[in-house]
């Protein structure tokens, strides 16, 4: 019988084993040769680790303590809101986050805070106070333009909430003129509702057309599709 042929794939497969049986014996003489220095080395991580760890528990314990007040406030919200509106829950805990936003013990939170109370006044049809909070807001999140077009788009849909389509158009504007494309596709279908609300048609498709050409891949394509048509 013909002795079988042992391909070169299946040599270095063959191979592989032994390579890691070979690995793994120098590995465990290294760390039976130098366990006590490498013990040594984790116990000093460790300390290290449980130092910097204590630090910033310390330093930061108004900050720990306001975060907690905010996730209890919006479990508390999302609760009565759920069981009897968000009118209701905007009142019960509008002094909870007031707490929040108007101290300094806790920075980061009340800027987070800040942007949550505003969606709450909004969606309880307090827009004025809404619009109010958003751009109180606005100078915490300079360096973030996601987080930034977003409170530029509560604005916006605030003061269309008061029917100031002219001061909505402004801040979807801000929008698009800025560096972060994320929801520049729903302010391009927001810009041309509006515009069609204002009476200016010709912007408005302006507007969908710019979602169809730009932004293919959009949920809002179809839809801006489809106000097209309706408006032919």
């Amino acid at each position: 019988m013909a002795k079988k042929r042992v391909t070169r794939s299946r040599k270095r497969e063959l191979e592989e084993p032994d390579k890691f049986i070979s690995l793994t014996t120098k590995i465990v003489v290294f760390l039976a040769k130098y366990k006590t220095f490498l013990l040594s080395v984790a116990i000093a991580i460790m300390l290290i680790i449980v130092a910097i760890s204590s630090f910033y528990y310390y330093s930061d314990r108004a900050e720990s303590k306001a975060s907690v007040m905010l996730a209890n406030c919006l479990a508390k919200y999302e609760k009565i809101k759920t069981e009897q509106g968000a009118v209701k829950a905007y009142q019960e805990v509008s002094d909870d986050f007031i707490q929040i936003v108007e101290n300094n013990w806790g920075k980061d939170s009340a800027k987070l805070a800040t942007v949550m109370y505003a969606n709450i006044c909004y969606n309880a049809g307090e827009f004025d106070r809404a619009t109010e909070l958003y751009n109180k807001a606005l100078s915490g999140f300079e360096n973030n333009p996601f987080v930034k077009n977003l409170i530029f788009n509560g604005i916006a849909y605030s003061r269309e909430g008061k029917k100031d389509y002219t001061a909505a158009v402004e801040y979807f504007n801000k929008i698009l003129s800025g560096p972060d494309d994320k929801i520049k596709d729903e302010t391009l279908f927001n810009l041309g509702r509006l515009y069609a609300v204002m009476g200016n048609k010709d912007k408005s498709v302006e507007a969908f057309n710019k979602i169809i050409s730009d932004y293919k891949d959009s949920s809002y394509t179809d839809l801006a599709e489809e106000k097209i048509f309706h408006s032919l």
